[in-house]
C-alpha cells in the first residue's frame, strides 16, 4: 500500500455544516455523546466539518463509543479469562485496541488530533478562504 504525502491544510469542503445536526440514530449512547461533545467544536470554533464529512465523524463517535464499551466490560469481567487450556485474552481487549486504533486515524482526519490542529487554518474568522490570497 503506497501513501502519499499528508496535506498542508485541511481543505474546506463547498458544503459546509453551520448548525450541529442530531447524532445518527444507530450510534450507542456513549457515541451519541461523543458527537454532542465534537461536533460543536468542529461546527462553531474550527468551521471544518462539511456534509461529505459527517458519516467520517459518525464512525469515529462510533469507535469511541465501542472503545468505552469495551473498557466497562474488561473493567467488570477482567483482561483474562479462564478457559479449558488455560489463561486467556479477552475478547474485549482486541475490541478495545481496534477502537482506539480507528478512532485515533479519523481524530487526525477531523483535525481533533494534536498534530492535525498544528496545520494552518484556512479560513479566517469570517469564513474567507485564506488559500486564495497573496501572502
Amino acid at each position: 500500500m503506497t501513501r502519499g504525502p499528508k496535506p498542508d491544510v485541511i481543505v474546506a469542503g463547498s458544503s459546509p455544516v453551520t448548525e450541529v445536526p442530531n447524532p445518527p440514530a444507530w450510534l450507542s449512547r456513549d457515541a451519541r455523546a461523543e458527537w454532542r461533545r465534537v461536533a460543536p467544536i468542529l461546527i462553531h470554533e474550527r468551521r471544518t466539518l462539511t456534509l461529505a464529512d459527517l458519516s467520517i465523524l459518525a464512525n469515529y463517535c462510533a469507535a469511541i463509543g465501542q472503545v468505552s464499551e469495551a473498557g466497562r466490560i474488561l473493567k467488570r469481567e477482567g483482561m483474562t479469562y479462564r478457559s479449558p487450556t488455560g489463561p486467556k485474552k479477552h475478547p474485549a481487549v482486541s475490541i478495545l485496541s481496534d477502537g482506539m486504533t480507528q478512532a485515533r486515524q479519523m481524530a487526525g482526519e477531523l483535525g481533533l488530533t494534536p498534530a492535525s490542529r498544528s496545520r494552518p487554518a484556512i479560513r479566517e474568522d469570517n469564513g474567507e478562504d485564506l488559500s486564495d490570497l497573496d501572502l
